[in-house]
């Protein structure tokens, strides 16, 4: 059966985005970016709420940009490629390889893991949050950035709900950032 991973990138004090929305202290440098093409590349479906949604449609037209690097383009392939389900109940429409839903409902990201022949990557605090209360997230991907940023929003959902998990890998890459696999213990 498929995984259900929600993977971002933080700051050591566990927020994705600044108290502002900024989030280019997280930008990632070569190497990477080579290892976030990898687990794009290994994931089945992207299950998107609609703010990072609307972020990530940049990479439907990056490869129009000709100073774009090699390791970009090639994540915008990826992008485009990709089956994207996006969870809102403001968009009236989702382009590309997108499918739009109003809500979360577990019995179908259930069926979608036993279907799935790849993984399953969560993408927006609002939407993993809904994920997390709902105990569907099966790792946690952490790459955690050396800035703190104080305020913003937070990787966890202040839910109350306890998480028991067990670390499967740690890697530190150049750019000093670390990244911990979690694995949810059940």
């Amino acid at each position: 059966m498929a995984k259900l991973i929600y993977s971002m990138g933080i700051s050591l004090d566990g927020y994705i985005a600044g108290p502002g929305d900024e989030i280019d202290w997280g930008a990632p440098d070569e190497e990477l970016h080579r290892f976030h093409n990898k687990q794009a590349r290994d994931t089945t479906v992207h299950l998107y709420g609609r703010r990072l949604y609307e972020t990530m449609r940049y990479w439907d037209t990056a490869e129009e940009d000709p100073s774009l690097g090699e390791t970009e383009r090639e994540f915008a392939q990826i992008w485009k490629a990709a089956p994207k389900v996006v969870f809102s109940k403001t968009l009236d429409a989702v382009e590309g390889n997108a499918t739009l839903r109003r809500e979360v409902v577990a019995a179908e990201i259930a069926a979608l893991k036993e279907q799935s022949a790849g993984n399953l990557a969560v993408g927006g605090a609002g939407l993993a949050a809904t994920f997390i209360r709902l105990d569907l997230i099966d790792e946690y991907h952490v790459f955690i950035n050396p800035v703190v940023l104080g305020a913003g929003t937070p990787f966890f959902p202040q839910a109350g709900i306890p998480l028991e998990l067990e670390l499967l890998e740690a890697r530190k890459f150049g750019s000093r950032v670390v990244y911990l696999r979690y694995q949810r213990k059940r």
